[in-house]
């Protein structure tokens, strides 16, 4: 089955690993990065090379590629065990990955540098970005009831329709952060009984 799946384990001191599905499938696919504390699980399409970050910092991983194979149960494609030892305690927060895809959106990126222009600290970068996001994108009730599993947030899109959902405000920020090197995490889970997205960010002053 190896050779329908592969594992770039190359960077991973750079806090982050590739996965490709090279096979064509309709069959739903999955990646894992499980970590020395938490496992998180990505859906992945066919083809492309999808990154995904070592978010919990130092230590030994398993990564895995699934295929769908009956019902809710899942196949092995292909599977790797790395110790990971990280240049930089905040490499997984600061770079793009599947979630949060920067690559290329150059408009987030020259507005998360306009925005915090001239600020002194992390609090105040964070707050100009936070503050443009509330103040200029608006809630897509319509894509919120709509969305499917596996949406993935195409920034500069969302920039300039000026709506998303929670993923999307979250991602927006935590790229343009990222891009200025201010760390920052990208949550998604449950607030109580509601799936959301919410962002952590580091500073000197106050930990994350």
């Amino acid at each position: 089955e190896a050779e329908k799946g592969r594992i770039d384990y190359s960077n991973i001191q750079d806090g982050y690993v590739m996965v490709q599905y090279t096979a064509t499938t309709t069959k739903k696919l999955k990646a894992q990065v499980k970590g020395p504390t938490t496992t998180y699980t990505y859906t992945i399409q066919p083809g492309q090379w999808e990154t995904f970050p070592l978010s919990d910092g130092n230590g030994a991983y398993k990564i895995t590629v699934f295929e769908n194979a009956v019902d809710k149960k899942y196949a092995t494609i292909v599977s790797v065990d790395v110790s990971v030892e990280l240049q930089d305690e905040f490499a997984p927060f600061l770079r793009p990955n599947q979630y949060v895809n920067f690559e290329g959106a150059t408009e987030t990126i020259r507005l998360g540098a306009e925005l915090v222009q001239g600020k002194k600290t992390e609090l105040e970068k964070v707050e100009a970005v936070y503050g443009y996001v509330v103040k200029n994108i608006t809630y897509d009730t319509e894509l919120a009831a709509t969305v499917k599993s596996g949406y993935l947030p195409v920034l500069d899109a969302v920039l300039s329709e000026k709506k998303g959902i929670c993923f999307d405000y979250a991602a927006l920020m935590t790229a343009m952060l990222r891009s200025q090197e201010v760390p920052c995490k990208l949550v998604v889970g449950y607030a109580g009984d509601v799936y959301h997205s919410w962002i952590s960010v580091w500073t000197e002053e106050n930990g994350w």
